[in-house]
């Protein structure tokens, strides 16, 4: 790669990632999905504690009862792979433990760590499956119902279920969505935040023209208004009653 070169197949795979929804019947082999989990693995890790597992659910009664929690979302039942990203603090708190210094005290700092481990290592893992051809959604809805996720999958103190992933060989081609221009993303120096209205105003009428010309699910919206109802509705007010029952926020 030369110091000019500012396209590769990496950057190509990583721009033209859509999320697929619609799998064939084909399986995954175990050894390729093994594989994809030592990629996760090779992302950065904060400390080093690698904070994260990775449950993967075969059952198809679980299954279900997830895909109804996370909103009736069928291809949770249907995909190939569905598999349950945690932040994980568990194996730390022992190592703890073992050094005689005691359990772990739920603090923030910790559960951001946490968080952020599993989330890297999900992207790398979902980035190597698209490299091979395979496709994947990440899916927020479990944190519907957290207890339920918990109970399934028998998490202990210390764990929570950040997301699920559903896998599969891809049968549809979804449009690549566009996302907000460099200039909205990339700030120097400080933050511009008189730019950011503007910038809002003009990224939602390219959204627009693209939720309208898309091959499928056409429909008349734009970034605001979705982004406004999505966290308006997606409070999940449950959420942090559940963390501290499992160890986390605490100071």
């Amino acid at each position: 790669m030369t110091m000019n070169q500012t396209s590769n197949s990496t950057l190509e795979l990583m721009l033209s990632h859509r999320s697929i929804r619609s799998f064939k019947d084909d399986p995954i082999k175990l050894e390729l999905l093994e594989k994809l989990v030592s990629c996760g693995q090779a992302a950065a890790s904060s400390s080093f504690i690698q904070a994260y597992s990775i449950v993967r659910i075969t059952n198809k009664d679980h299954r279900e009862q997830i895909a109804r929690a996370a909103g009736g979302q069928q291809y949770v039942s249907d995909a190939p792979e569905f598999l349950i990203f945690c932040a994980d603090l568990k194996r730390v708190e022992v190592a703890c433990e073992k050094q005689q210094l005691g359990k772990l005290e739920g603090y923030t700092e910790h559960f951001i760590a946490a968080t952020v481990d599993v989330a890297l290592a999900a992207q790398n893992f979902l980035l190597a499956a698209e490299s091979l051809g395979l496709g994947g959604v990440f899916i927020g809805g479990i944190r519907n119902d957290p207890q339920l996720i918990a109970d399934l999958i028998e998490l202990p103190e210390q764990v929570y279920p950040v997301f699920g992933m559903c896998l599969g060989w891809p049968d549809s081609s979804p449009d690549v969505k566009p996302r907000f221009p460099i200039s909205t993303i990339l700030h120097t120096d400080s933050y511009d935040v008189e730019k950011v209205g503007d910038n809002i105003d003009a990224y939602n009428k390219q959204v627009r023209k693209y939720y309208q010309s898309r091959s499928d699910n056409q429909r008349v919206s734009d970034w605001s208004e979705q982004s406004a109802k999505v966290v308006k509705v997606k409070k999940r007010p449950h959420m942090l009653s559940f963390l501290n029952h499992y160890g986390f926020l605490k100071k």
